[in-house]
């Protein structure tokens, strides 16, 4: 989980200070120690920690604060805002050409996930109104033009290929004549790996950015390589001028230092975070957002936008009738379990979930949960049509035999049943079409 292990140690250090009627300067410089030395640990640049931990001081140290009722409540807000401050301040969204087609260029080392960032970045474009092609400009590494012909398929997205010519140049500019004939009005450019250092792979991307004039210059970061990530968007940026990073990987990255410490270091802003393998997993980069998950506070904004994106309005009216007509049935039930697994899975909702410590997180089997959702899906799917959909004819003999047809126990078969009892009574309270809608979130959670 992102940023695990710098939360867990933050919010262990704010837990006394949030309790304290007053707060001493004793008191801060031991909370700020232990703030410097989570931020170190985290792989934050020492500089852009130095600085952090200076400013909060001088800030926390202020009349205001140390008389208020509450000071220790006080201190963490200013953590917070300056832990926004350092990734960004506000949200820097992708920007589209005003004449209505947009190019943008994926540059980065080798490794980093381009190709597969490429098919996400379309996907998310999608999601936007957008019409995206994708230009296989990676000319050196092997079987690269193939892979990115099976990511356009996967998200459903053309893919332009000129196989008889090496110049990525010539390929970007034909890609870009193809992508205004056939109607798309974004062209995401895929180009090959290579060290900022590179003078003569760094001098190829200039001329491609010379010729088909990208909106935006995107560089591609893997989180786990750390500071090193910092130094290459730095690179980059000296050598050709990047416009955005997206950071991949962070699914993968407990500690965070480089998305930390990017923008302060370079003074470019993190557009997008990769959060896990598949294609949807690729979120805007919110620096308020993430602050409030680094301190325990919670994401609910991205909780309801993920709710949302999982939100079928048909699906929801057949369901508004179905519970009118008391007839939620077992196919309903697995259907809410599966908008779970829309979100993200049950991981990526207590991320997000406020009034939980990163301690309380870590006291949950995510695992053991996963498991409980698939022997949940596969005592339903070995029922018949007719037991889903009414459960009450579920007698002893029904239940040992589809115990018996999906490899669980009678004991397991009758958990399920209680739950979904209990989930029936629930989703009542939200009977009412009005009420519904405005709890369309909760119709995942439960």
């Amino acid at each position: 989980m992102a940023f695990e292990g710098l939360s867990e140690k933050l919010q262990e250090t704010f837990k006394d200070l949030r309790g304290k009627g007053t707060v001493s300067e004793k008191d801060l410089d031991a909370a700020m120690r232990e703030v410097k030395l989570a931020l170190l640990e985290a792989d934050v640049n020492f500089k852009v920690v130095k600085s952090f931990v200076a400013t909060v001081k001088e800030k926390a140290l202020g009349a205001d604060v140390m008389n208020s009722l509450t000071p220790g409540q006080q201190v963490i807000k200013i953590v917070r805002d300056e832990l926004v401050d350092m990734m960004g301040g506000l949200n820097s969204k992708l920007t589209y050409s005003p004449s209505g087609f947009t190019v943008y260029m994926l540059v980065g080392l080798q490794g980093t996930g381009k190709t597969t960032t490429a098919g996400k970045l379309a996907a998310y474009l999608k999601t936007q109104g957008k019409k995206p092609m994708l230009c296989a400009c990676d000319v050196y590494r092997p079987a690269a033009i193939d892979q990115l012909e099976v990511v356009g398929k996967a998200v459903n997205v053309p893919v332009f290929t000129k196989r008889e010519t090496s110049d990525p140049q010539v390929i970007a500019e034909a890609g870009l004549k193809e992508a205004q004939r056939i109607g798309c009005n974004v062209l995401i450019v895929d180009t090959a790996g290579r060290l900022q250092i590179d003078e003569a792979l760094m001098e190829e991307l200039k001329v491609l950015k010379k010729s088909v004039r990208p909106h935006e210059i995107l560089l591609v970061v893997d989180a786990l390589t750390g500071q090193d990530a910092v130094n290459i968007a730095g690179g980059f940026n000296e050598a050709l001028g990047v416009d955005g990073i997206i950071m991949t990987k962070m699914d993968g990255d407990s500690r965070g230092g480089a998305a930390l410490s990017v923008k302060s270091v370079t003074g470019k802003p993190i557009k997008f975070m990769g959060t896990g393998e598949k294609y949807d997993a690729l979120e805007p980069f919110h620096p308020d957002r993430i602050a409030s998950r680094i301190l325990g506070m919670g994401d609910v904004m991205s909780l309801i936008e993920q709710a949302e994106q999982a939100f079928d309005e048909k699906e929801a009216k057949a369901l508004e009738e179905k519970l009118r007509k008391n007839r939620f049935d077992l196919d309903d039930f697995l259907e809410q379990l599966r908008q779970v697994n829309k979100m993200g899975g049950l991981g990526k909702m207590l991320e997000m979930m406020p009034g939980l410590s990163a301690a309380d997180k870590k006291k949950i089997d995510l695992d053991e949960a996963n498991r409980d959702f698939a022997r949940m899906e596969a005592i339903i799917l070995s029922m018949t049509k007719a037991e889903r959909a009414d459960p009450s004819i579920l007698n002893a003999s029904r239940r040992k035999r589809i115990a018996a047809g999906c490899g669980q126990t009678v004991t397991q078969v009758n958990q399920l049943i209680k739950r979904y009892d209990e989930m029936k009574k629930m989703m009542k309270q939200f009977a009412n079409p009005n009420k519904l809608r405005k709890n369309r979130l909760f119709r995942g959670l439960f």
